[in-house]
């Protein structure tokens, strides 16, 4: 199965851009434009990496990746910075962004970090599984 990417930036061309070279290498991409947009689809959508840009009219990254992780506290977000400050690094990683990479990001580095970040989800997901199982067999007495 394909690993599920949400793109969030307000400059479309480049998320438009972005998306296709990811999906090329595989991935099921879904570029939007806003974070509002960004916060409806994932009420919808588990996606497995969000890429998301910091600085974005209404509504900034920073604000967008902790409403983010309330509502997908297993996915994980990258951020992404035209303007990179230690001050935002240091803020996006306290909210829990995997990493911080530099716009525009080299495509090799960042599918490496979606590849990376989908691991670590899919192992938390595995713990979870592991502990319903056993906690159905204890209940069960089996």
């Amino acid at each position: 199965m394909k690993i599920k990417v949400l793109i969030v930036d307000d400059e479309v061309d480049f998320a438009q851009t972005l998306a296709q070279r990811l999906e090329l290498r595989e991935f099921s991409v879904t570029p939007v434009f806003s974070g509002k947009a960004a916060l409806e689809i994932v009420e919808e959508i588990d996606f497995d990496v969000v890429v998301l840009d910091v600085q974005m009219p209404e509504i900034d990254g920073l604000e967008i990746l902790e409403k983010i992780r309330k509502c997908l506290p297993l996915t994980e977000v990258i951020m992404l910075t035209g303007q990179a400050t230690v001050d935002n690094a240091i803020k996006g990683m306290k909210l829990g962004a995997f990493d911080f990479l530099l716009k525009p990001a080299d495509t090799d580095v960042l599918e490496e970090k979606i590849r990376e970040a989908h691991g670590i989800k899919m192992r938390h997901e595995d713990r979870i599984r592991k502990a319903e199982i056993e906690n159905i067999i204890k209940q069960r007495g089996w």
